[in-house]
């Protein structure tokens, strides 16, 4: 079964749009000239350009034709490094509030990993932070630690200070990987409150559980992730 000739110019634009041969801000060709070219009606051309503006890969600029869009930028958000180390590192402002200041309570029942008796045993430090890039939210994290050894945890501000550099520094304690599951949900009213979406609007929902130099101690993280402003990249390395 042949392609229908409006797709076939929509990947062949949309192609060389991913590749560079347009640039942001570019103009497209003309529909006239796309007519021209590929000998088809204007009629097709419109329903490829159509799917190119849904895909936010080009927009309508009246009296000029189709431009180029530009690329969001991405934010290396699955790494395991810490949120500020990432995302400062892309000469992106950021900043964080703290929604739920830390405070030890037992576990959640029905939690997303699961725990040991140790773990069950000693409470987990809570925490709910909404974490900004260039003043937009981007993220709302709520984290567990066990209550193991962090003697003057819930002392630290963590609104200004790094989690991990305080972990680093003041007991030792560091990050050397991550388990990770990620899906796309339908998120809730609170969340979509606090990231500034729709109600009932796509999220990207992580749970997360970081190894560290620790024998047997980790950390655990619900996030859930506003992409509209910015790409999820993977940034796994050390």
């Amino acid at each position: 079964m042949s392609i229908p000739h409006y797709k076939q110019l929509h990947q062949l634009l949309k192609q060389q749009i991913l590749t560079g041969t347009f640039q942001e801000g570019a103009l497209l060709p003309s529909e006239n000239e796309l007519c021209a070219t590929h000998h088809i009606t204007r009629a097709t051309v419109r329903q490829a350009l159509d799917e190119l503006v849904k895909e936010k890969l080009i927009y309508k600029h009246r009296g000029k034709g189709s431009v180029v869009s530009p690329r969001r930028k991405s934010l290396g958000l699955l790494s395991f490094k810490g949120f500020s180390e990432v995302v400062g590192a892309s000469h992106t402002p950021v900043n964080t509030e703290i929604l739920h200041k830390p405070t030890i309570q037992p576990w959640p029942e029905d939690f997303f990993y699961p725990l040991s008796e140790r773990e069950i045993e000693v409470g987990c430090i809570y925490l709910e932070r909404l974490r900004f890039a260039d003043n937009h939210p981007v993220m709302l994290e709520y984290t567990y630690i066990p209550t193991i050894d962090l003697s003057g945890f819930l002392e630290y501000n963590l609104g200004k200070d790094s989690l991990f550099e305080t972990l680093h520094v003041h007991y030792n304690l560091d990050i050397i990987n991550v388990e990770q599951d990620i899906r796309a949900i339908v998120a809730d009213k609170n969340t979509t409150d606090q990231l500034g979406l729709m109600t009932g609007a796509p999220v990207l929902h992580i749970y997360r559980r970081y190894g560290t130099n620790r024998t047997d101690f980790y950390i655990y993280s619900s996030l859930y992730c506003n992409t509209t402003h910015y790409a999820l990249s993977n940034s796994f390395d050390s």
